[in-house]
């Protein structure tokens, strides 16, 4: 019989301790390594025990990679390279449309099939309208976006609130978030960098356009033509304080659905876990679908008028359910 030849895709070869090992060879190769810097680089790369171990295997041990001068007998740095496997994988992560609107860097990767196509993947529990990811406006409403996290620059936005409406922000945005359950990206924005309070969450599918503020006139003049409300008020925060039973990955699940939100988790027992959310007044009727949908799992502690909202819906669903 013929036996076919396998190849791991994550073999133990590419994990911490061969990095760890790899860092501290390279700065005695460069020779710049010294006791110090050993320590540091097992801190930064490894897990807390290996500090115990690998200094003692490398200098006078049985691996005959270092002598007590710190030299390795190495003639150039040790680099690990990508097997085919690996790169056919490489290939098949960068074929999903979230991770081209990054722009990733894709060389020696363009001739190589992929190892699995993205309409391969099934996800379960998520949601069927997604951001548009692969529309030319989003794309460039999303670049746009990350070039300013990156370069530091105010943006002028105009937006397409969840009702319809329209509204303008001169904000600094300050990272993008992504919501694996929503399938949608967020970008959290500061009206003002000196009061947090007016931070806020905006879809980045509901920007209708972004453009840079290079300059103070601009940004003078942006502010001419927005809503003075807008970027005067703070944005109203409330916090709600959630028990969570963990049956089923209940707990991964929740987590999860409002990866998005500020949140403090505390463990209470074995299942039991309570969970506060903090998130803007505006959104609170879909806090309150969304808290809905997890059934018994979630029981809200406080405020107690979102408590009595709750009941409100209970109420009414179970009258419109009688009634048919």
């Amino acid at each position: 019989m013929r036996k076919e030849k396998s190849e791991m895709l994550f073999h133990e070869i590419y994990g911490s301790y061969y990095n760890v090992i790899a860092a501290v060879l390279s700065e005695a190769v460069n020779g710049t390594l010294e006791d110090r810097k050993i320590r540091k680089i097992i801190q930064e790369k490894a897990f807390d025990e290996s500090i115990l171990n690998i200094p003692d295997k490398l200098v006078g041990g049985n691996w005959h990679l270092l002598t007590e001068d710190y030299e390795t007998p190495l003639m150039g740095e040790p680099k690990i390279h990508l097997t085919m496997l690996q790169k056919r994988w490489l290939k098949s992560i960068l074929l999903d449309p979230r991770i081209k609107l990054f722009q990733p860097d894709d060389d020696g990767l363009k001739d190589l099939e992929p190892l699995f196509s993205p309409e391969m993947v099934v996800y379960y529990d998520q949601n069927r309208d997604g951001d548009p990811y692969t529309e030319p406006i989003y794309v460039e409403n999303f670049r746009s976006v990350l070039e300013a996290i990156h370069s530091g620059q105010w943006i002028d936005i105009s937006y397409e609130t969840a009702r319809g409406k329209k509204a303008h922000y001169i904000c600094h945005p300050k990272s993008i978030e992504y919501s694996q359950k929503d399938d949608k990206f967020r970008v959290r924005i500061s009206l003002d960098l000196d009061r947090p309070e007016t931070d806020r969450v905006l879809n980045i599918s509901r920007i209708i356009a972004c453009n840079e503020i290079m300059d103070d006139r601009d940004m003078e003049s942006c502010r001419d033509k927005s809503n003075p409300k807008l970027l005067s008020a703070g944005i109203q925060k409330r916090s709600l304080t959630l028990e969570v039973t963990d049956e089923r990955n209940g707990l991964e699940r929740i987590l999860l659905h409002f990866s998005h939100l500020e949140k403090e988790t505390k463990k209470l027992d074995s299942q039991l876990y309570r969970l506060k959310l903090v998130y803007d007044a505006s959104d609170e009727t879909e806090m309150l679908i969304r808290i809905l949908s997890f059934g018994p799992k979630i029981k809200v502690i406080e405020p107690e008028d979102f408590i009595v909202k709750i009941r409100e819906r209970l109420l009414k669903q179970q009258t419109t359910l009688t009634e048919k």
